[in-house]
């Protein structure tokens, strides 16, 4: 099942990232439309997202009775294990709040979305930061579970990428927020 998970978080990643740069282009006004091909990536994404949290949920649920069954729990030793989680239930109503803020609709050729004011802005800002410390704290585990064993290698090249991105992300969120508030 862990297998399975790896090569399940392997594609979300991939999806993500494409979902970042074309998401970050379209509220920075670098990219005109496209909105339909972006839809679909962002449904497919969100699918493999939730086998990805049932997947999750069953492998805590799995450790937790093994630490029951063991009758300890190591929790200093497990803080890692815990920052996952916790950062992975977070990342669940950060999506959902995702969802509810960017949805719009096309206007005159343009995507509009409904008020993106403060509230929004931090959620998403929220987001980006939920997603690079789930993403940072699981990047050993998948590349482990894809079998590849000379990830110490490039280990520093995609941590740098994953963080220009993410910092993309966040700043065409703040782009967005400033471009909406000064129409």
């Amino acid at each position: 099942m862990r297998k399975w998970n790896a090569v399940l978080s392997a594609a979300i990643v991939i999806l993500l990232l494409v979902h970042m740069v074309a998401g970050a282009m379209q509220m920075t006004g670098m990219l005109q439309g496209g909105i339909a091909w972006l839809k679909v990536l962002a449904r497919v994404m969100f699918c493999l997202i939730g086998l990805h949290m049932l997947i999750g949920i069953k492998l805590t649920a799995d450790t937790l009775c093994l630490q029951k069954k063991a009758g300890t729990s190591y929790p200093k030793q497990n803080r890692l294990f815990w920052a996952r989680r916790i950062s992975g239930f977070a990342l669940l109503a950060l999506v959902a709040s995702h969802l509810i803020a960017l949805s719009g609709k096309m206007e005159n050729g343009a995507f509009r979305l409904h008020e993106f004011g403060t509230a929004e802005l931090v959620t998403q800002i929220l987001l980006v930061v939920s997603l690079a410390v789930h993403i940072l704290t699981n990047l050993t585990p998948m590349l482990i579970g894809l079998g590849i064993r000379s990830f110490r290698k490039f280990l520093p090249d995609l941590l740098l990428i994953l963080s220009v991105l993410l910092l993309a992300a966040g700043a065409a969120f703040a782009v967005y927020f400033i471009r909406w508030n000064a129409m």
